[in-house]
């Protein structure tokens, strides 16, 4: 899970503890951030306005240095919106380790302003998906076509902000279990 200062807090806690409810190691990581050092999250609440309201959150931990990790070793992504993708897809080695996803046909999870770093990355075009309705004109730039609700296309799972975590993270997790059904059981050692 690719994580920083100012993602929205919903959007990050819940799917931690969702996957790792459900038996799955995740590891949250940030550019220029250790283990152990903690992003600020954002709470988005949407109240009837022509946006969503924003206050500060908690502080979530990053478990794993970025530094460390190489994309080959996992079998998924996560990318979850807030503020933190505005500069989250300034950083090349997030945008190839999104591109590592995308390449090796891997599930990848994207909400609200997450697609924001897919796009930069250069990898939807062609797809079906959806995103916060603001970025809806920058998704469809990327090549993508939009969907007006939570969308699994190939390996890839949108939602357009936390309400639709239910229905996104089961379609995630849908993804994720079909995945490990196709893969080879490791061979006992004699």
């Amino acid at each position: 899970m690719i994580v920083g200062d100012f993602g929205e807090d919903y959007e990050l806690m819940v799917p931690y503890q969702t996957l790792e409810a459900v038996g799955h190691d995740v590891d949250t990581v940030c550019p220029e951030k250790e283990a152990g050092e903690t992003v600020k999250t954002a709470i988005h609440d949407f109240r009837g306005d022509q946006t969503y309201l924003e206050e500060r959150g908690h502080d979530f931990e990053v478990n794993t240095t970025f530094d460390a990790v190489d994309p080959a070793d996992y079998d998924a992504l996560v990318v979850p919106g807030g503020r933190a993708p505005e500069y989250l897809r300034t950083y090349d080695a997030v945008l190839d380790t999104v591109r590592h996803f995308f390449e090796a046909e891997k599930p990848v999870a994207a909400l609200c302003h997450g697609p924001q770093i897919l796009a930069a990355a250069g990898v939807l075009d062609g797809y079906e998906m959806t995103a916060y309705p603001a970025v809806r004109p920058e998704v469809e730039a990327a090549g993508c076509s939009w969907v007006d609700g939570v969308t699994v296309d190939g390996n890839l799972v949108t939602g357009q902000a936390w309400p639709d975590h239910p229905e996104w993270l089961a379609a995630f997790i849908d993804l994720l279990d079909a995945e490990s059904e196709t893969q080879e059981p490791a061979a006992a050692d004699d």
